[in-house]
């Protein structure tokens, strides 16, 4: 139970991780087009599409991924009281 837990856990680091270098890729030209980029992309675009749709950006700012991250954290919070609960 514990591996599972621990796998777990650096899933949900690396995906945040990913997350935040997508985003910051966004500030250099060309950055999203590399093949990192791209890479990213294809695992981090659908997670944000849904937040995207329901939070509109701000003049030239995209909030969406705040909230994206937020609900990451709360599903990471979610699974760390299930584990507890199942020890």
């Amino acid at each position: 139970m514990g591996l599972l837990y621990t796998v777990l856990n650096s899933l949900f680091d690396l995906y945040t991780m990913s997350i935040v270098i997508y985003l910051l890729m966004s500030w250099f030209p060309k950055g999203r087009e590399s093949a990192i980029g791209q890479f990213l992309a294809r695992i981090v675009e659908p997670f944000l599409e849904p937040f995207r749709r329901i939070i509109p950006p701000l003049g030239m700012i995209d909030i969406s991924p705040i909230a994206a991250l937020f609900v990451l954290r709360l599903a990471r919070t979610g699974l760390d009281s299930i584990f507890r609960m199942l020890a």
